[in-house]
């Protein structure tokens, strides 16, 4: 079956001198693996900068269910980037996305809804002149609905802990390590009722950024299995520092 779709760069990996490995997510099938061959031609570097992490494209491939390397037939550009590539906080917090993305979908055979998720956010930030500081956080934090492990605040009082194992809110110290405490708790209903376009009405320090940036990567970790400490997480700090 011939599947045209949208697709969002997640990851690559060199295979030999002649091809490479690309993780993408796509809007029709979710999460698919390509073998892209390398051009000769000075054509070469123009398709490699195509597969640069979190890029959206134009893709077509025959499906073959049994394997799991697919290999493009079309690809091209869908929305070219005005400002990510060039501004270095949003090339961190896009290095740092597409790192949180790829181990987080691995295996996701659905795109929809996800994807436009995923695609509208990027836009977001592509286009956002300024006030985009929290934009990881909230993306996060949303993202974990579609995953299916979004915190219930339903029952959330002051001074209640948080546990990260079981996404409650509980007013006595859970029985097990993977919690966070009541004065870092209250931080997750305020990131829930946050959204792109009124994240810039709620203030962190850098010290709290950065907290909330540590109990998030712990937080998918306990719910995705073998989701690992992000190499990106220590850039993004450095860089928003």
């Amino acid at each position: 079956m011939f599947i045209k779709s949208r697709a969002i760069v997640l990851h690559t990996l060199k295979y030999n001198d002649t091809s490479f490995v690309a993780v993408l997510f796509s809007e029709e099938v979710g999460e698919v693996s390509f073998m892209v061959r390398i051009p000769k031609s000075r054509r070469a570097g123009g398709r490699n900068k195509l597969f640069q992490p979190l890029n959206i494209l134009d893709i077509g491939w025959e499906r073959h269910e049994k394997s799991s390397l697919q290999h493009l037939h079309q690809v091209g550009c869908h929305y070219p980037y005005v400002s990510i590539p060039y501004h270095p906080l949003k090339s961190a917090i896009a290095l740092f996305v597409s790192e949180f993305l790829y181990y987080s979908l691995r295996g996701e055979r659905s795109g929809g809804t996800l994807f436009n998720y995923i695609f509208s956010s990027l836009q977001w930030l592509d286009l956002a002149p300024d006030s985009f500081s929290n934009f990881h956080l909230v993306f996060l934090m949303r993202l974990s609905r579609f995953l299916g492990f979004f915190p219930n605040t339903e029952h959330y009082m002051r001074n209640d802990f948080f546990d990260l194992q079981n996404s409650c809110f509980t007013s006595a110290m859970p029985p097990h390590p993977y919690y966070i405490s009541p004065s870092e708790s209250q931080f997750i209903p305020l990131l829930m009722r946050m959204n792109y376009e009124t994240m810039h009405l709620f203030v962190f320090s850098r010290e709290q950024r950065n907290r909330l940036l540590v109990v998030l990567n712990e937080y998918f970790r306990l719910h995705i299995p073998n989701f690992p400490k992000l190499k990106s997480l220590d850039v993004l700090r450095e860089v928003f520092d």
